[in-house]
């Protein structure tokens, strides 16, 4: 069954990626070749699954015992390229 940190594990990860594919191949493709359509295509599910992101991060703070400077550090990792790959080895390890 998909506890709630593995969901956010699953949407961190698909986050991450749409970022960096956002970031490094379709923003450089609108101003290099005059295309926005990988912008377009990409900027919609990316911002979906960020605000998934984020709201996630806020309702596992307690389940997690996250404290603010922890919560703070998963958020602002959204924001950063390669940040949320960092928060699911810091703190999301699977714990089997």
């Amino acid at each position: 069954m998909f506890s709630l940190s593995n969901i956010f594990r699953i949407v961190a990860f698909l986050e991450g990626i749409s970022y960096i594919l956002l970031l490094f191949i379709a923003t450089p493709i609108k101003y290099l070749a005059h295309d926005p359509q990988y912008v377009k295509l990409l900027g919609m599910p990316h911002g979906i699954l960020f605000i998934l992101y984020v709201v996630l991060a806020v309702m596992l703070k307690p389940e997690l015992n996250w404290n603010n400077k922890q919560l703070r550090g998963v958020l602002l990792a959204a924001i950063i390229p390669f940040g949320t790959f960092f928060i699911e080895k810091k703190y999301l390890k699977i714990s089997n």
